[in-house]
């Protein structure tokens, strides 16, 4: 077994080390700069190797590693323990330092950071003291050195180490505050994008995937300006139904909305629809008529499919939407309009505009604000609480008793991949409705199309209604880490659960916590 330095040896090397870390706090570098510095100083003045900072989070639930030597950011990301675990939780939890003389006898260390892999733990000590700012313990200094017979034979290491964390306590709790500032801004962000959820969610969409809850936060974002706004989407995704939202919520509301289907009407009557034409204008006008544009003044004009309509219609447009004021067909006095303009298209307008079947100044005109709505297949579970809404509603309004969908249902709409979207699942829902005869929508009351699955699709799909639960489970605690950056605690609060719940889900969804420390 090693033995310990000489301890004269060791308080003269210390004193040096304290001298060079006092220079390294009067050099006014940043904070990350100057615990890397201080660790560095240790490794190579002192042989203290694999250095440690670990600070503990502002609400004193974990501790987790903000500095470290020789270890890359990924395994350093792995570094996280909760108070009393491990051999750092336990300094951190009690305030007073530990000396492990050799490793391969201490059964709490943990070496979660991966920084021994391929080392052996016989031949190392490890030391760990806190850092405290007067008597509040706000993280841990930890090193490893030569392994010894006892851990009294580390005494003047762990004194020496004490004086190291006394000299740096200042900078991490600096740090510590700087953490604390960063959780309120999480925390004041996560409320922000709540409201904004809130405050879009349109009463008629239900949907709790995380692609639908940015659809909420985005008509909430949109909703009050005056913006030109484009919805864009798979037919049959509700793009209305947004367009309506946009208009409830925003300060055209008491105003009249507007919708014009343009794929609907053919090219020789689009321009009379939009603007109106004068008595005589054509054959058949046999008297005015005022087009949607002025309907709509003083609210909401909701253009849907406007990729189908013609390069003279768009022209007309562009001018009404510049200048606010256009000319009904046949006539020649300017009609002034105050009107918010929303359009939806289910093509691809890039493609369009390189084509020449779509004007690029219309498209910059109309492409301010975008809003893409996920088609069904992709929104998760979403299908199912869909599914049960609707049920409820038809039962309703065809005077039916049904309470529930079946297993066999279930596990048919699954696999189904939905071409025609909400609308398709919708018409669906109120057939099987229509055709159960008893009080549980079973799968042979469900069309054909549903009932034998496509030749390639066969077999890719088989999930059970266990499988789709735990899938929404996870996507929601996955939303939650994201929204808490990582934080197990607040994700727990966030989803009316335990901490404990949290953490047995995390793991028996294989779920990567750390992964969303970075995410914004």
């Amino acid at each position: 077994m090693a033995t310990a330095p000489i301890q004269n040896e060791l308080s003269f090397n210390g004193l040096s080390v304290l001298y060079q870390l006092a220079h390294i706090l009067a050099s006014g570098q940043d904070l990350d700069k100057i615990m890397g510095s201080t660790l560095e100083l240790l490794e190579t003045s002192a042989g203290m190797k694999r250095g440690m900072i670990t600070i503990l989070s502002p609400d004193n639930e974990e501790i987790a590693v903000d500095v470290a030597r020789g270890i890359s950011d990924a395994d350093k990301k792995k570094g996280k323990y909760r108070l009393g675990e491990g051999v750092t939780g336990r300094v951190v939890a009690t305030g007073r330092p530990i000396a492990v003389p050799t490793l391969v006898d201490e059964p709490t260390f943990l070496d979660r950071t991966g920084a021994r892999k391929g080392l052996k733990h016989s031949d190392l000590a490890f030391l760990c003291v806190p850092i405290k700012a007067g008597n509040i313990v706000v993280g841990a200094l930890s090193v490893d050195t030569v392994a010894v017979d006892t851990s009294l034979t580390l005494d003047g290491e762990v004194k020496f180490l004490e004086a190291v964390a006394d000299l740096i306590a200042q900078v991490v709790q600096t740090r510590r505050r700087q953490y604390d500032v960063i959780h309120a801004l999480e925390k004041e962000n996560i409320e922000l994008k709540k409201t904004l959820e809130n405050k879009g969610k349109p009463d008629q969409m239900t949907g709790n995937s995380s692609s639908m809850k940015d659809v909420y936060r985005q008509i909430g974002q949109v909703a009050t300006s005056s913006t030109t706004v484009l919805i864009r989407g798979e037919t049959g995704t509700g793009k209305e139904l947004v367009a309506r939202a946009i208009h409830q919520k925003s300060n055209f509301a008491a105003g009249p909305f507007i919708a014009v289907n343009c794929a609907a009407l053919p090219e020789s009557l689009l321009e009379s629809e939009l603007f109106g034409h004068e008595k005589g204008s054509f054959t058949g006008a046999t008297a005015k008529r005022i087009g949607r544009f002025e309907a709509a003044d003083k609210g909401t004009l909701f253009l849907d499919e406007i990729g189908e309509m013609s390069l003279s219609a768009q022209s007309r447009l562009l001018r009404a939407i510049q200048e606010k004021e256009f000319q009904r067909v046949g006539g020649t006095d300017s009609i002034h309009v105050n009107v918010r303009l929303i359009c939806a298209t289910n093509r691809n307008l890039e493609s369009e505009v390189k084509d020449g079947h779509f004007r690029e100044d219309l498209y910059y005109r109309i492409n301010v604000f975008t809003i893409l709505l996920p088609p069904l297949r992709e929104r998760g579970a979403d299908s199912l609480l869909l599914a049960d809404y609707f049920v409820k509603k038809y039962a309703k309004l065809h005077d039916k008793n049904i309470d529930r969908i079946s297993t066999s249902a279930i596990d048919m709409m699954a696999a189904y991949h939905w071409p025609g979207n909400v609308r398709e699942l919708e018409n669906v829902i109120e057939r099987a409705v229509i055709v159960a005869t008893g009080n549980v929508i079973e799968g042979h009351d469900l069309p054909p199309t549903l009932q034998m699955k496509e030749s390639e699709l066969q077999g890719s799909r088989n999930d059970s209604f266990e499988n789709m639960v735990a899938a929404y489970e996870k996507e929601l605690i996955i939303d939650a880490l994201k929204d808490t950056r990582g934080n197990q605690t607040e994700a727990a609060k966030l989803l009316g659960t335990s901490k404990r719940i949290i953490q047995y889900k995390i793991n028996k969804y294989e779920i990567d916590y750390n992964r969303f420390r970075g995410c914004d």
